[in-house]
């Protein structure tokens, strides 16, 4: 569906696409998303959120998670993953509860060495 529209509309429409992970899809369907032509995608900090229509439906996708397969694909997203994961963990030590978000538990890849040295 996504494909179609981005070939019918106009370049210049910027199409965006909203995911829940409910069923633990959610960042397959967001990628497939970009792969047929979304530029904006929402997601919320940790994977927080629902939907009051649906009290089973978990959260959206969560942004950290998001960000990091994005930037593990070669997408640029302009956005310090370091500092949202760090935003990830006060969320959580706010709520006072673990999040549904995978990043902050499991941590990012270690940088390069050559990374480092820059």
């Amino acid at each position: 569906m996504i494909g179609r529209a981005r070939e019918v509309l106009p370049k210049t429409v910027q199409l965006r696409a909203h995911f829940h992970n409910t069923r633990n899809t959610g960042l397959a369907n967001a990628y497939a998303a970009v792969d047929a032509g979304v530029s904006a995608l929402d997601s919320s900090v940790g994977g927080i959120g629902g939907c009051p229509f649906a009290p089973a439906a978990t959260g959206n996708i969560p942004t950290e998670d998001l960000v990091y397969m994005l930037s593990r694909s070669g997408f640029q997203t302009g956005i310090d993953l370091d500092k949202l994961v760090a935003t990830t963990e006060w969320l959580q030590q706010t709520l006072g509860r673990s999040v549904p978000g995978m990043l902050v538990k499991a941590g990012n890849f270690p940088k390069p060495a050559s990374a480092c040295a820059a």
